[in-house]
C-alpha cells in the first residue's frame, strides 16, 4: 500500500485567474479564509507533506507555512506545468494535485486513490464523478502520480501537450468513481463565490 508520509500534496495556485477578473483565486476568501488554505486544510491531513504551486503573490502563500514553488516553464502554461513544477521539487515518491479553488475536495480523496492504483496495479488515479444528466465526468486536476513521472510530463510539455487528460490516458490509469460531484466543485468566479458564501 502507498503510505500516506510517501504522499506530498501539490496545491495548483498558479493560474491567471482569468474567469476571475484576473485575481489570484487561491487568495480570495470563502469565509473569511483564503480558498487555497481551505483547500490546504482539507488536503494536509491526507498526505506527509504539502507544496503550493504559485506564480504570483509568493510571500502571502508562504505566509501559508508550506514551500512554494513557482513554474519552470514561463507565461502562466496552465496546470501541467504547475505539476511538473511540484514534481520538479517533490521528496516523496506520490504527488497528488488539486486546485486551490476547490475548498470542498474529499477527505477521503487521497486513500482511495491510492487503494486503486493499488488493486489494479495502475501509475496514476484521479476521481469519476456523475453529473446531473447521468453523464461521466472525469476529475484529471485531482491527480495521485508517481514522481518517476515526470520524464514523461516534461516529454509531453515539451511537445507541446497541454491536457493533464491526454497526459495521464498515456499511463496506466485507474479513474475512481465518487459519488458526491460537488465535493469536486470549483469556484472559477466571484459569482459563484459569492453563491458558495451565501450557502
Amino acid at each position: 500500500m502507498i503510505a500516506r508520509d510517501d504522499i506530498t500534496g501539490l496545491i495548483l495556485a498558479g493560474g491567471r485567474g482569468s474567469r476571475m477578473g484576473g485575481t489570484d483565486k487561491g487568495l480570495q476568501p470563502l469565509h473569511g479564509t483564503p480558498m487555497a488554505m481551505h483547500t490546504m486544510m482539507r488536503l494536509s491531513p491526507q498526505t506527509g507533506s504539502l507544496l503550493i504551486n504559485a506564480n504570483r503573490n509568493l510571500s502571502a502563500y508562504e505566509s501559508f507555512g508550506v514551500p512554494v514553488v513557482t513554474d519552470s516553464i514561463p507565461d502562466f502554461a496552465g496546470p501541467l506545468a504547475g505539476m511538473l513544477a511540484g514534481l520538479e521539487q517533490c521528496q516523496t515518491g506520490w504527488m497528488v494535485t488539486a486546485p486551490c479553488d476547490s475548498p470542498f475536495l474529499p477527505t477521503d480523496l487521497v486513500q482511495r486513490l491510492a487503494e486503486a492504483i493499488e488493486a489494479e496495479g495502475a501509475e496514476m488515479a484521479i476521481p469519476v464523478t456523475i453529473d446531473e444528466d447521468g453523464r461521466r465526468q472525469t476529475q484529471p486536476v485531482f491527480c495521485l502520480m508517481p514522481v518517476s513521472a515526470l520524464d514523461s510530463l516534461l516529454a509531453y510539455i515539451n511537445g507541446g501537450g497541454r491536457k493533464i487528460e491526454t497526459w495521464a490516458a498515456s499511463h496506466q490509469l485507474a479513474e475512481v468513481l465518487f459519488d458526491d460531484a460537488a465535493a469536486f466543485a470549483n469556484i472559477n468566479t466571484l459569482d459563484e463565490l459569492r453563491t458558495h458564501e451565501a450557502r
